[in-house]
């Protein structure tokens, strides 16, 4: 086999191109291969050369079932019986089919029978082949065996595994080893680095494992690190408190199993050193390794991964936020994630429960840290209920001696605290949403919110307080608020959110009579005491056409108190009737009482939280506009009655009969158009409304939040459709401009119609005393004679007849605009005004005319 030394050193740097550098390398396997040859290769074999490609392509097909290994063989067999260089071919496919089965003889002994004796039989000619010694040791022996061995015969050992699951220890803990240490990098991210002592060699896959376990180390001290962080920042929130505390707790549990296995290390090295027995490296086997430590802590690197994930999240979220975070990693399918996070967030949501319970059974905010959803203003304080009696001055100062003692106050003394009532309830706390946790959800969060505030608002503000302890008292024996009980956590807040809106609503209506205000509003503001209205506009009007800067606020008020006393509205309740007052608005030069004078009704807190500033002067608008339309009822009402009471005065001017026909058409037409729009105001708009309201009142559902929406929509509504506002952007006033011009043209030709009235009186007397002066009869009273009558009655007839006309036209297009308005009760106004198609179109008429 010498000659054959030649041919296997470039066979085995071919195949092994370490030995290329390495001549100690090259050398051993070339021995082995010789081993090999001298075994059974070189003996001269009879066996077939087909019978051997059998026998390979079946090992191929043992080891890749799907065939292509054999036919890529199969292949390369045919190429290699065509070339001329290789002389023994046969001889060449046997060596390397047994090299292969000895290399993977350890690894496949269960699916491939090794290259035995009765193989060798079938390909060699000699019955009894014997295999030597060397080689018969060599098989019972593992490649890791011989390597470390061929390793050791050149002066390369691989360092022992318990110095480096020593070094594995340390490097769990974050700390440098003395073969294996942490190296920091630009990014702050740790990296490991192996000694480079050509004696203290580690295998790569040995170097793969300490690297895993490595990892344990390098989330460790992220994780105490963002710890040992907070507890040197000054401020940091009681959420995050608890997350420390609840990592520095898996921390000392991670201590104890660090204690453990370095206990057991260190027995093992005490073992091993009392045992010099041939059996002492058995010890290994039965002691630490990296790969059962790999074992032993793969649950706690899963541990590792989730602090060290939170930590992360931590450093950029507060509070409520933060527990949001934590929960997001609660939809995880392992069991394992869900398990952990579901005790870190028991742990951690502790503060925000206590917080929670406080807020919502006691209406007190306490979180100095503002890590809750629910942030205060402190600069608003508690603002108590505050009796208009205890007041002085104004309205509020009410005197023993009479009833309407407040008509004649200010009520400067009242604005500020209107103001401040109202912030408080809509300014004193903010929802924040961002802070809010996905586990309780927006629409329990608005209901936490709520409750909170209610409670709030009837301990300081309603003067309520012994109903709010005993609730706090009854909430404290029913349990705490916990993470792990969702379920009880809803049932809790719609039970305290069901039980603080009913008793805020109890002591709107019942203790603060919040119905008896509402209905004074919609009499008195909104006129629905239709006596009082008469009675006021009969004591008033004659002031009122009188210049603004000639009027007084006392005689306001007198002329006020006598029209409560002769109407229904004195049986009222005494202290709405003391919140009435009348007064005059800014007036410019020119105007009259008409255009300033209003009543105005006044609130004082907690009534002011519904009854806001916006809503008072919604209702200032509303009643500006329905006395002016009360005006123009009450004028037409008094001028129908004079020119129907006076017929009888006009008999002696025959020649104007038809003339006073036609202005009684007129009126009938605007009396009509008044009572319409009356109806339309009174049934369809103010008293629907209130229907709503009232059945919003009743059911007691809601919080004061809905409450008051419901008051603003009512009231939005009413002022809608009674203005007339129109839905299109640029047209909202529209038709409210047209309402008023309407009004103008009414009292223009009540004016000119009074005017032609009083010259039919002039010119009847005037012919009474003529005729008299015919029989013989002297009155005494002479009235010059009219230059030229005929000019007189033009000009009168001509305004009565322009302004009827203007009425008339503008009625019809007012119509014309409400049978298009988006608004369904405006649309049935329309139908109202015009119900005999009196204000048809001219074009609609037309085309009527022409139809056969």
């Amino acid at each position: 086999m010498s000659s054959n030394l030649p041919l296997l050193d470039p066979l085995v740097q071919l195949y092994v191109p370490a030995s290329r550098t390495n001549e100690a390398l090259k050398n051993d396997l070339i021995a082995h291969c010789q081993d090999i040859l001298k075994s059974h290769i070189g003996h001269k074999t009879e066996a077939s050369f087909s019978h051997l490609t059998d026998l390979v392509k079946r090992r191929l097909l043992q080891l890749s079932p799907s065939g292509s290994s054999a036919s890529k063989f199969t292949n390369l067999v045919l190429r290699l019986l065509d070339q001329p260089v290789l002389s023994r071919k046969q001889e060449a496919i046997l060596f390397l089919f047994t090299l292969s089965s000895l290399n993977s003889r350890q690894s496949h002994a269960a699916q491939i029978p090794p290259l035995n004796h009765a193989l060798l039989t079938k390909l060699q000619p000699d019955p009894t082949p014997t295999m030597p010694t060397p080689y018969a040791e060599e098989r019972t022996r593992s490649n890791a065996a011989r390597l470390s061995e061929f390793r050791a015969r050149r002066g390369m050992p691989y360092l022992s595994e318990s110095l480096l699951v020593r070094d594995t220890l340390f490097l769990m803990q974050g700390i440098s080893g003395k073969y294996v240490r942490f190296a920091s990098s630009k990014d702050d991210e740790k990296t490991l680095v192996f000694s480079s002592d050509p004696k203290d060699v580690i295998a790569p896959p040995t170097q793969a494992l300490i690297h895993r376990l490595a990892e344990l180390g390098y989330l460790y001290s992220r994780v105490e690190s963002f710890i040992r962080e907070r507890e040197k920042t000054s401020g940091v929130g009681m959420i995050e408190q608890s997350l420390c505390h609840y990592m520095q707790a898996q921390l000392t549990e991670y201590y104890r199993l660090i204690a453990v296995l370095e206990t057991q290390l260190s027995s093992y090295h005490k073992d091993r050193h009392d045992d010099h027995s041939q059996d002492a490296p058995e010890i290994l086997e039965t002691g630490l390794s990296l790969r059962r430590l790999d074992v032993w802590v793969n649950e706690w690197r899963l541990r590792m991964r989730m602090m060290s994930v939170c930590v992360e999240g931590a450093r950029g979220s507060h509070g409520g936020a933060l527990v949001n975070l934590i929960h997001s990693y609660t939809d995880n399918g392992d069991p394992f994630v869900r398990k952990f996070t579901d005790e870190l967030l028991e742990e951690v949501s502790r503060p925000f429960f206590a917080t929670l319970h406080k807020w919502l059974f006691s209406g007190e905010l306490y979180d100095p840290l503002e890590e809750f959803f629910v942030s205060a203003d402190s600069s608003l304080g508690h603002i108590p209920y505050v009796h208009p009696s205890s007041l002085s001055g104004g309205i509020n100062h009410f005197p023993n001696d009479g009833v309407f003692g407040g008509f004649n106050g200010d009520n400067d003394d009242l604005s500020g605290m209107r103001e401040s009532g109202q912030k408080l309830w809509e300014t004193k706390y903010r929802f924040q949403k961002d802070m809010l946790p996905m586990f309780v959800g927006e629409s329990f969060g608005r209901k936490i919110f709520s409750t909170g505030k209610s409670l709030n608002f009837i301990r300081y503000s309603c003067l309520d307080s012994d109903w709010v302890v005993t609730r706090q008292k009854m909430s404290n024996t029913s349990g705490t608020l916990q993470y792990g009980d969702i379920s009880g956590l809803e049932r809790s807040i719609d039970t305290a959110y069901q039980l603080a809106s009913h008793r805020l609503f109890e002591v709107f209506i019942d203790k603060f009579k919040l119905l008896e205000h509402l209905s004074a509003l919609k009499s008195f503001l909104l006129l629905g005491h239709g006596d009082f209205a008469d009675q006021l506009m009969e004591t008033l009007g004659p002031s009122l056409a009188r210049p603004a800067n000639t009027l007084y606020r006392h005689n306001l008020t007198a002329n006020l108190e006598t029209a409560v006393r002769s109407s229904n509205a004195q049986q009222d309740p005494v202290d709405v009737l003391r919140r009435l007052d009348a007064r005059m608005l800014e007036y410019s030069h020119g105007e009259i009482g008409w255009d300033v004078f209003t009543l105005e009704y006044k609130v004082s807190p907690p009534i002011d939280t519904v009854l806001d500033q916006e809503a008072m002067e919604k209702y200032l608008k509303l009643f500006k506009h329905l006395w002016q339309m009360k005006r123009i009822e009450k004028t037409l009402d008094k001028g129908w009655m004079k020119i129907t009471g006076g017929a009888k005065s006009f008999i002696r001017l025959p020649e104007l009969a038809f003339e006073w026909h036609k202005i009684r058409i007129a009126m009938t037409e605007m009396i009509h158009f008044i009572r319409q729009l009356e109806a339309y105001y009174r049934l369809e708009v103010i008293e629907c409304s209130w229907k709503v309201l009232i059945d919003f009142l009743n059911k007691k559902q809601g919080d004061l939040d809905a409450l008051i929406d419901a008051h603003r929509n009512y009231l939005h509504r009413t002022t809608k459709k009674i203005l007339l506002w129109h839905s299109k952007l640029g047209k909202e006033e529209m038709l409210l401009r047209q309402l008023t011009d309407l009004f103008t043209f009414i009292l223009q030709f009540r004016e000119a119609t009074d005017n032609f009235y009083n010259y039919c009186l002039t010119e009847s007397a005037r012919r009474d005393q003529k005729m008299d002066e015919e029989r013989g009869v002297y009155t005494g009273n002479n009235q010059d004679q009219i230059s030229d009558p005929s000019d007189v009655i033009a000009g009168l007839l001509s305004r009565i007849r322009d302004y009827g006309s203007g009425f008339s036209e503008r009625v019809q297009t007012l119509v014309q605009q409400l049978q298009v308005h988006p608004d369904l009760d405006c649309r049935f106004l329309a139908i109202r005004l015009s119900f005999s198609d009196y204000y048809r179109s001219k074009k609609d008429q037309q085309a009527n005319q022409t139809k056969p």
